[in-house]
C-alpha cells in the first residue's frame, strides 16, 4: 500500500495557494484530509504536543487517516538526555488511535556513521521499541550495506529522499529495511540548500513530471518490499508540497 502526502499541513503561505482565503484556521485539517489520507508532522520535532491538539487532530480526521510524527530534537538533535518517555506519553493517544504511521528521526549531517552513533541508534530502537520508526540521515557515509543490516536488525526503517545532489548529502536511493517504506521529497534547491536567510528557501522548489517519474519504478520497487510505503513532499513553501503529491498520484496511477 502506497500513502502520499506533505510534509506539515500548517502554513500562512498556504493561504489562496491551497485554502481558501475565507478557511479558518481549525479547518485546514480537515480540508487537507479531503484530498490525502497521511500527513507528516514536524511540530512534534520542536515541542511535546499537549493532549488536546494530539486528540484535535484524531477527531478532525477520517478513521483510516495517518500521522507521521517527527521525533523530538532531544532524540536526534541534542541527544544528550533524550526525553523517550514524555515523547512517547505525548503521541500516545495517536498511537492507540491506530492514526500513527510511524516515528520520523531525522539526525542532522553532523551525526556521522561511527560507533557512537550506531550505539546510540541501538539504544534508539530499544527505547522507542513497539512503535514504528524510520530513520533519516543527512551525512552520505551512511550510505553502506552494512547501515543497512544494523536497521534491518534494529526493526528500523529507511528514509529515502530526494533532494539537491551536492557533496554529503543522500543519493536518491530506495531501500527499505524495517516495517514500512519511507520517501521524502525535499526539492533540488541546490543554490539555497546551504545559503538562505530563512528555512523555507532550502524547500522553495517546484518538481518537473520528468523528475517525479524518475521516482515511479523506485516507489514501485518500495511498495513490493514492505506493507506499506509513505511518500511525503517537503518542498512547501506556497503549496509546491501539494503539487508535487498531485503530480505523483497521476504518474502512479498510470503505472497501474
Amino acid at each position: 500500500m502506497i500513502r502520499l502526502g506533505t510534509s506539515g499541513f500548517s502554513y500562512d503561505d498556504w493561504i489562496g495557494e491551497v485554502y481558501p482565503e475565507e478557511l479558518p484556521k481549525w479547518q485546514w485539517l480537515p480540508y487537507y484530509a479531503r484530498s490525502f489520507n497521511t500527513v507528516e508532522l514536524n511540530v512534534t520535532y520542536y515541542r511535546l504536543p499537549d493532549a488536546r491538539y494530539v486528540r484535535g487532530w484524531i477527531d478532525r480526521t477520517p478513521e483510516d487517516f495517518l500521522f507521521t510524527v517527527k521525533a523530538h530534537q532531544s532524540l536526534t538533535h541534542e541527544r544528550n538526555e533524550p526525553d523517550v518517555k514524555a515523547f512517547c506519553e505525548s503521541i500516545q493517544d495517536l498511537f492507540t488511535s491506530g492514526k500513527l504511521g510511524c516515528i520520523l528521526a531525522q539526525f542532522p549531517h553532523s551525526f556521522h556513521a561511527n560507533l557512537e552513533n550506531k550505539t546510540y541508534l541501538s539504544d534508539l530502537a530499544k527505547n522507542l521499541e513497539g512503535y514504528p520508526v524510520v530513520v533519516e540521515f543527512r551525512s552520505n557515509d551512511w550510505i553502506r550495506d552494512d547501515t543497512f543490516q544494523l536497521l534491518r536488525e534494529l526493526n528500523l526503517g529507511f528514509c529515502c529522499v530526494d533532494e539537491p545532489l551536492i557533496k554529503g548529502l543522500m543519493p536518491p536511493i530506495a531501500v527499505a529495511t524495517g516495517p514500512l517504506a519511507y520517501v521524502r521529497f525535499h526539492g533540488r534547491n541546490g543554490e539555497k540548500w546551504w545559503q538562505h536567510e530563512f528555512a523555507w528557501e532550502r524547500y522553495d522548489y517546484t518538481y518537473s513530471d520528468e523528475e517525479l517519474e524518475e521516482w515511479i519504478p523506485k516507489i514501485r520497487d518500495l511498495d513490493g518490499q514492505a506493507p506499506l510505503t509513505l511518500v511525503y513532499a517537503n518542498n512547501h513553501y506556497k503549496g509546491q508540497s501539494v503539487n508535487t503529491i498531485n503530480k505523483l498520484q497521476k504518474l502512479l496511477a498510470w503505472e497501474e
